[in-house]
């Protein structure tokens, strides 16, 4: 069965001069740089700021998704690398999973800073997939599974808690910058 168009296509000329279409609005006006007017007219070469000392650390701000994704993939990856170089030492991984826990918190963005410790287990158990020594097959890997999950709660608990105080920070100060107190 065919389609039919429900537009014209666009490639005509455009209707009407520039002195017909409706003028720009102050945004679009502004030249590069934020100036007004055109570029090059009447900018003066600004003084370059004072550039702060020493090393600066990355601060990106990734989405409810993103700060999952990162945490989940960073966890397996670990869990495989601890799995290689240290023959799957529990303690190691549990180590490891703390400062994940507070980078997602740091870098999730403010809008979406609730969904930190919620993916945090998540990241956990997926990433001690590779770390559990089970038996063969399925039942011997998740009884492997369910085994580090139980005996390296203490590592997930203190990972959780960790990011879910600085959630609830970042939380607090949010609201108060959005209501102006």
């Amino acid at each position: 069965m065919e389609q039919h168009r429900t537009r014209p296509p666009n490639d005509g000329p455009r209707r009407g001069t520039p002195q017909q279409r409706a003028p720009l609005p102050p945004q679009a006006r502004r030249g590069p740089g934020g100036e007004g007017g055109t570029a090059g007219q009447g900018r003066q070469p600004r003084a370059p700021g004072p550039v702060p000392p020493g090393p600066r650390l990355p601060n990106p701000r990734l989405t409810g998704l993103g700060s999952g994704l990162f945490c989940i993939l960073g966890m397996l990856l670990l869990g495989f690398l601890d799995a290689l170089l240290f023959h799957g030492a529990l303690t190691v991984y549990g180590v490891l999973f703390v400062p994940v826990s507070v980078l997602t918190a740091l870098w999730v963005r403010d809008a979406e800073v609730l969904t930190a410790p919620v993916v945090l287990p998540i990241a956990f158990a997926v990433g001690l997939v590779p770390v559990s020594a089970g038996g063969e097959g399925l039942l011997g890997r998740l009884m492997g599974l369910f085994t580090g999950l139980a005996t390296q709660a203490g590592w997930l608990y203190g990972g959780t808690l960790a990011a879910g105080v600085i959630v609830l920070v970042r939380r607090v100060r949010w609201v108060r910058r959005r209501r102006g107190t």
